[in-house]
């Protein structure tokens, strides 16, 4: 199946299923020299597993990585790193009942269209479970980009139209460290506690919701990205969209600027660099040394238990409702799987960018 590998110098490629015996992921084109361990990767997919909040999946994977390739005495030697995580708490037969069956919401239908079948075992390669080795894979290319002064931050903005009141701009200097204290992710402690009691309304009635992500990315340079089909925006919110449950992207003012007047949208220049960020960092495809803003959409968990109108793969009218174990929301545990899709895209581009530095 075509589609598994991001990027061009540096390169991840991820594989697995949601209830096959592993997931990992292969990255080939990490620098030689950069110190790496297991914990470097395990305090991030940490981040990402469930537990933290009560709405969580109820499925309890350890996510205890394996670097099975490419780094030597604590050290990247430049050979492509290979990291597993073993699926340790997998009940397949909970999908038994409505293997025959696509679930609104889900790749079921459009797997099955493309391929002639599917892996109805938890969405196989579709499930959520495969963003954790891109979490893995992102762990490293925060490692590389570090090395720049770049640094990714990522935090729960909204939740079911619960949303804080603090501007990216009051954010830009939140720590990691600061954010894991609240279970959301969420940098207003009063607005978490709305969020999580909406979460618990929502699980009780048995349906999902959805929310947004911000992510903020500190000490980028100017000059990373490639015009013109490789544009620094256009690769960022390609990575994006490629997290299953992503619906939408904006960098910067987004959709606002569909509203403003180009003196209101343009970033205007001083000495002392841009007087605004409505680019969210980023013009012509290229960073500008300004922090890049971006926001994105994530809709509703499709797995929910209330009754739903489908069909057979025999074209059968059915109701399904389905059980098994799901997150009401896929916040908080998307927002260090956007943060990793956002290392990555940066890495590659740092790595390139100094390829060309080489021959100016």
């Amino acid at each position: 199946m075509a589609g598994n590998t991001i990027g061009e110098v540096f390169r991840v490629t991820t594989w697995g299923e949601s209830h096959g015996p592993a997931v990992g992921a292969v990255i080939d084109g990490c620098p030689p020299g950069i110190e790496l361990s297991p914990e470097d990767i395990q305090k991030e997919l940490e981040r990402r597993r469930p537990g933290r909040i009560r709405t969580a999946s109820a499925r309890q994977e350890m996510d205890l990585v394996e670097i099975l390739s490419g780094v030597f005495e604590g050290k990247t030697t430049g050979t492509p790193i290979s990291l597993l995580l073993r699926n340790t708490d997998v009940r397949s037969g909970d999908y038994e009942a409505i293997k025959d069956l696509f679930r609104p919401g889900h790749g079921d239908y459009t797997y099955f269209k493309k391929y002639g079948f599917r892996d109805y075992r938890g969405g196989g390669r579709a499930s959520s479970r495969e963003t954790a080795a891109r979490v893995a894979a992102g762990a490293v290319a925060a490692k590389v980009i570090g090395k720049a002064g770049i640094e990714v931050v990522a935090y729960t903005r909204a939740v079911g139209g619960i949303e804080i009141k603090k501007t990216w701009q009051e954010c830009l200097g939140l720590s990691r460290e600061e954010l894991m204290k609240n279970p959301l992710l969420c940098p207003e402690a009063e607005t978490a506690a709305l969020i999580e009691e909406k979460l618990l309304q929502t699980k009780d009635q048995g349906d999902s919701l959805g929310g947004i992500v911000e992510i903020i990315v500190r000490g980028c340079p100017a000059g990373l990205g490639e015009p013109v089909f490789d544009k620094i925006d256009a690769d960022l919110a390609k990575a994006l969209m490629g997290i299953g449950s992503i619906k939408g992207v904006e960098i910067g003012a987004g959709f606002a600027v569909a509203h403003m007047l180009g003196s209101e949208n343009n970033d205007p220049l001083g000495p002392e660099g841009f007087l605004t960020n409505h680019a969210g960092g980023i013009l012509a495809g290229i960073t500008n040394g300004e922090p890049i803003v971006i926001r994105v959409a994530t809709k509703p968990i499709p797995s929910i238990g209330k009754g739903q109108r489908t069909v057979t793969k025999d074209g059968e009218a059915r109701e399904i409702v389905i059980g098994g174990r799901h997150d009401v929301c896929t916040i908080p545990r998307i927002v260090p799987v956007c943060e990793a899709m956002v290392n990555i895209i940066l890495a590659d581009h740092y790595l390139r960018q100094k390829a060309i530095e080489q021959w100016t």
